[in-house]
């Protein structure tokens, strides 16, 4: 069995420029981020002493399109990166492997390139919008794009202008150390003695996306209050930096009176399983998702990790946490008591075996989706695959579907 390797592409409308990339995917590792490394072919005739420019830019949307009236824009965008890549300005660029084998195969035409994400920039976040609703998605996304000109300042045109969207990502540390979260809290109630304490300790600090997260619950009544029914949540909290908004998210959820009532004097110690899923969150307004790129492999957003001796309060763009939160119904006079506590969804990091079995679940499925799709070919010299960028975009997918 041959073992290619993927690289998308796309062409400009008049198909003179074409972008190689051999990843959509770029790691933030907290102290150095992925370069987007990759190739642009371009015809030398169609230059005629023109140059190519290339640019690394984001744009943070906070507001919907529809909604931008009289001039005024909810969405900023930054470039982050410029350079002019042919004729290239260094020639002694040290280039990728994946690079040199580009090179190889595409001729000399060929010409590589790289960008750098600027230190603490955001990751990729989309805001998932209602069904119906398909403008510009809201969040942080970055872009790769090309164009002609004699100058960086000259006038982009569309037909000579290529562009692809691509994803900042980050992983979780290799070690998920042995912390067990928990959190404590007791009411008391008006006109009557003894309280209700609540406990709730999770089997791990941090989980993997399609990880179940174990809350375990332990209930001490000694009020004259009887606990009717527990519900368990996993939250997903979302600040929007940019305007200073924050809100909350239920991505999970269950309600039982399993064990209940617990009857003044009771005790009760009980395990609550939730599975936080992309999958079971479709189409509601407001979920954080990890970029927005392609159906199968979309999560919910990760949550924001900064370098130790910071906090997530410095971070910009789009800042997630997310905790389990236990609520107690103590019937209508009582009212409820709830406490939550915080944990970290985050991707395995590359080399574990959870990171493997992710990877080989997604291969798969991209085999059998992609075996009779047009624009998707290999190459039987290099072991190359090329597949046509534009199809793994998300706004080309009916999501009604």
């Amino acid at each position: 069995m041959v073992v290619s390797v993927k690289v998308f592409k796309k062409a400009t409308p008049n198909g003179k420029v074409t972008f190689y990339l051999g990843r959509r995917d770029f790691i933030d590792h907290l102290d150095y981020c992925d370069p987007v490394d990759g190739v642009i072919v371009v015809e030398p005739e169609y230059l005629k002493n023109r140059k190519v420019f290339g640019q690394l830019a984001t744009t943070y949307r906070y507001g919907r399109e529809e909604d931008e009236v009289m001039g005024v824009k909810f969405s900023k965008e930054l470039i982050l990166s410029r350079e002019q890549i042919v004729p290239m300005t260094n020639p002694n660029m040290e280039m990728t492997p994946m690079q040199e084998k580009l090179v190889r195969k595409l001729g000399s035409n060929a010409h590589p390139f790289t960008f750098h994400f600027p230190p603490n920039s955001p990751s990729s976040v989309t805001l998932q919008q209602e069904g119906d609703d398909n403008g510009k998605p809201l969040g942080v996304e970055y872009t790769i794009r090309a164009f002609v000109g004699d100058s960086e300042d000259d006038r982009q045109h569309k037909r000579s202008m290529v562009s692809l969207v691509i994803k900042k990502l980050q992983y979780a540390p290799l070690n998920r150390g042995q912390r067990l979260p928990s959190s404590l809290v007791s009411k008391g109630f008006t006109f009557s003695n003894g309280k209700i304490s609540l406990e709730v300790t999770l089997d791990r600090e941090i989980y993997y996306h399609g990880e179940k997260t174990a809350a375990t619950v332990q209930v001490s009544n000694n009020s004259k209050k009887s606990v009717k029914s527990i519900k368990c949540f996993i939250v997903q909290h979302t600040e929007i930096t940019m305007v200073n908004a924050q809100f909350s998210k239920h991505v999970a959820q269950l309600e039982t009176k399993e064990g209940c009532p617990i009857t003044p004097g009771a005790n009760l110690t009980k395990t609550f399983y939730l599975i936080p899923l992309a999958a079971n969150n479709k189409d509601r307004h407001g979920i954080a998702l990890d970029g927005h790129l392609k159906d199968e492999d979309v999560n919910l957003a990760s949550s924001t990790m900064v370098q130790d001796g910071k906090n997530t309060g410095d971070a910009c763009g789009i800042v997630i946490s997310y905790s389990v939160r236990i609520k107690l119904n103590c019937g209508t006079l009582g009212g409820e008591m709830q406490t939550d506590v915080p944990f970290k969804l985050l991707q395995p990091a590359p080399g574990t075996i959870e990171k493997k079995r992710s990877n080989a679940m997604k291969k798969m499925k991209s085999i059998e989706q992609h075996r009779n799709v047009k624009g998707y070919y290999q190459d039987d010299d290099d072991n190359i695959v090329f597949e046509d960028f534009a199809k793994m975009r998300m706004n080309n997918v009916n999501m009604a579907d």
